[in-house]
């Protein structure tokens, strides 16, 4: 069972003309852009796990992002980025663990054995389904990109008892690849008039019942805003 959800209403993000939050002062913050999608895992699992009030969400503007980042906070200068006991972590996958085991509320990992390997294996497969979709973006889209949707498809066959990837619990393999299908979903639609649930029925019901997740919901992207990102960064001539 998912934790409470909170209405939430997030600050604007920092730019380079915004100061620093007072670093290191014992709060622990959870830097992200609100149109990230690896960072947008580590906000649905802080979501998920009802850490609204030992979690602050700290938007970044990466267009426009402040010097002191780099400089005080994420030397990597990417999101997202924790900062936690006096040390600040990145990667979204470490950070979806981290979060998940070092703070209270519903775990994102079963106890079982079975499932929990099939975790594992699901989320090694995550970057290769990313850069597969990604790459088919520059050749015939759709019939490069479907051998990697066929994959989730039958791997959301594996556990009958539920429509999640570890079948009736939501899990941290649905965090992994939620914030990646919800674009590509809108993408192939609205690009190439295509239907990435067509003939994947465990697919659209996935899709179907992420989106009744609430700790989900509030990091959904703008649709248009994003149509108009693709556009821009894989169709410009």
């Amino acid at each position: 069972m998912a934790a409470a959800t909170v209405n939430e209403h997030l600050p604007t993000p920092l730019d380079a003309t915004s100061e620093p939050p007072p670093l290191f002062d014992g709060t622990t913050r959870l830097y992200i852009s609100l149109i990230c999608p690896y960072a947008q895992r580590t906000w649905i699992t802080r979501n998920y796990k009802g850490l609204y009030d030992k979690i602050k969400v700290v938007p970044i503007d990466l267009q426009n992002r402040p010097a002191w980042y780099k400089e005080k906070v994420y030397p990597e200068n990417k999101v997202p980025s924790l900062e936690h006991n006096g040390k600040v972590i990145g990667e979204s996958l470490d950070l979806i663990k981290y979060i998940d085991s070092n703070f209270e509320g519903p775990s994102l990992l079963p106890n079982d054995h079975a499932k929990k390997q099939f975790a594992e294996d699901l989320i090694a497969y995550t970057d290769t389904f990313n850069k597969t979709v990604f790459t088919s973006f520059k050749g015939d889209t759709t019939k490069e990109a479907g051998p990697a949707f066929d994959h989730l498809e039958n791997a959301l066959s594996k556990f009958e008892d539920g429509p999640f990837f570890l079948g009736h619990e939501f899990s941290s393999v649905d965090v992994a690849y939620i914030p990646f299908v919800e674009r590509f979903q809108i993408a192939f639609s609205a690009l190439w008039n295509y239907n990435i649930t067509a003939g994947r029925p465990k697919l659209a019901k996935w899709i179907e019942e992420v989106n009744k997740i609430d700790a989900y919901k509030p990091t959904k992207m703008d649709p248009k805003e994003l149509v108009e990102q693709y556009k821009a960064r894989f169709l410009a001539q």
